[in-house]
């Protein structure tokens, strides 16, 4: 006897429909899966038998042919679980087939019968909603990813044994739903605020401009100054998310199986910081089965890079793309697979490979050349890519020691807020949303400078030795310098300050 369950499988961040036949037959006993399966799958069939069995079920002495398709896409994962122990049970008559059409079914199971969560259930979800399958039947702990979908109804279940009581009578449960607005609005908070950093007002300044019009920063001073300290906090005075952008965060963190968050939705922007000892493939994303890296993790967030001439120059230049579009493309044999990736690049380093160079209270003893090499590691067109340099000095023991609380990030991200709200005005009928993201013919067209500011930009450019694109940079910087001042016109004081965030080029390319 034949019979047919449904399921989803994953490609990248996108959802596709399975369907599983299972052939109940005379012959040897024996299980055969066909389909393109991974060994995760494969080794469903002795997943599958305990659980039949220790749930009070007969396993048949039948030979058993398993069949996932579309047989052209490789199947990964323990998610097929609950479908396939589902599918033999009808196909041996132990229940009825008939339940299992109007289901697609998730879940890992154990071998007594207890369903495990799985990975994607909020990119399955949303595939569901758009198609003519409505109701999934899904581990419990996963409920709250389904439960934030509309037009989808959630049955989350414990065990086997609890899914076929269910399916024999549904009319004695209600849908799992959750509010995702409600989330959003509560748990919307960080365990940092910007009130705990001593000192560093230029940096903190710095980071507030960088955040205002989504540049990419990169921090420069001894160990101890603070640098990772500043960045961890970098989140707190973001705006926060919509509840498109934390559907997006939430379904990337659900492919890649890194959601921890009871509530089913991500509510605070990420932060992720890999060791500097991270490959290219776990920085970008890849594999045999492309899995969403860390910039994609990153994404709507901060990427934060401590020790930056540490990492591979390789991992580095991989960095290239998504700073400049904003997704990553993998190119595999069969197909190219696109994740998103837009994030805050900040990245931190010591000055020179003992760290002294910017210190006052200490002696760098590294020779020119070793400074020169250390800092070379970082690439033109990496840095060409990141609009603003702060240099961070120790801070001095009057700042360490003072008790009088500094500005908390709830009053920077207002400013940022609004600041934000400026140019999503100016660009609304645009394809960018800030001002980092502006191109030469946009500059061109907002980046209007009075008089002295014209003067004083020139000025900079022969005197410091800026280089043409940090011209560019210059510009963006200071368009969003005076959205922070809500001024239309780019003033001298406005480029004063744009041009000390460029003050590290020589330094850097010494």
């Amino acid at each position: 006897m034949i019979s047919k369950t449904n399921s989803f499988g994953l490609l990248g961040l996108e959802a596709y429909p399975v369907e599983i036949e299972i052939d109940a037959a005379k012959g040897l006993p024996a299980v055969t899966l066909v389909g393109m399966t991974d060994t995760a799958v494969k080794e469903s069939k002795e997943r599958v038998r305990s659980a039949i069995k220790n749930s009070g079920f007969q396993w048949p002495a039948q030979r058993i042919t398993v069949n996932l398709a579309p047989s052209d896409i490789k199947k990964e994962g323990a998610c097929f679980d609950l479908a396939i122990a589902l599918g033999i049970l009808a196909s041996t008559g132990q229940i009825s087939p008939e339940i299992l059409k109007n289901y697609a079914f998730l879940g890992e199971l154990s071998l007594d019968g207890q369903i495990r969560p799985v990975r994607g259930v909020l990119a399955i979800s949303l595939a569901m909603a758009n198609s003519k399958m409505k109701n999934l039947v899904l581990p419990a702990e996963n409920a709250k990813e389904a439960g934030i979908v509309p037009n989808l109804s959630s049955w989350p279940q414990n065990t086997l044994k609890e899914t076929i009581q269910f399916l024999a009578d549904p009319s004695l449960k209600q849908p799992f739903k959750v509010t995702p607005e409600q989330i959003l609005d509560v748990n919307t908070n960080y365990d940092l605020d910007f009130s705990e950093v001593k000192g560093q007002y230029f940096a903190k300044r710095a980071i507030e401009v960088a955040v205002s019009g989504g540049h990419n920063v990169v921090l420069i001073g001894p160990p101890g100054s603070g640098k990772t300290m500043l960045a961890k906090r970098i989140p707190t005075i973001m705006p926060g998310l919509t509840l498109d952008e934390a559907l997006e965060i939430t379904k990337i963190h659900s492919v890649a199986g890194t959601l921890l968050n009871k509530e089913g939705i991500i509510e605070n922007r990420p932060f992720r910081s890999p060791h500097h000892s991270i490959s290219d493939i776990a920085l970008i994303g890849g594999g045999g089965i492309p899995k969403p890296g860390e910039i994609s993790l990153a994404h709507y967030g901060v990427l934060f890079l401590d020790e930056l001439p540490e990492f591979s120059r390789k991992a580095l230049e991989t960095l290239r793309q998504p700073l400049e579009d904003s997704l990553i493309c993998i190119s595999r044999i069969k197909r190219s697979i696109t994740f998103p990736a837009s994030f805050m690049l900040t990245a931190a380093l010591n000055p020179c490979p003992c760290g002294n160079y910017f210190n006052a209270s200490k002696t760098c003893h590294c020779h020119p050349a070793k400074i020169r090499n250390y800092l070379g590691k970082i690439s033109g067109p990496l840095l060409d890519r990141i609009d603003i340099h702060i240099e961070v000095p120790q801070v001095k023991y009057r700042e360490l020691s003072d008790t009088k609380e500094t500005e908390p990030s709830r009053i920077i991200r207002q400013r940022v807020e609004n600041a934000r709200a400026i140019q999503q005005e100016r660009f609304k009928t645009r394809k960018i949303f800030y001002n980092a993201q502006m191109q030469n013919k946009l500059i061109k067209e907002y980046c209007t400078l009075d008089k002295e500011a014209q003067n004083l930009l020139q000025m900079a450019i022969s005197e410091l030795g800026l280089s043409a694109r940090a011209y560019d940079k210059v510009l963006k910087v200071s368009r969003t310098i005076a959205d922070l001042d809500q001024k239309e016109v780019i003033s001298q004081e406005h480029i004063a300050e744009a041009v000390q965030y460029r003050t590290l080029d020589r330094k850097l390319q010494e």
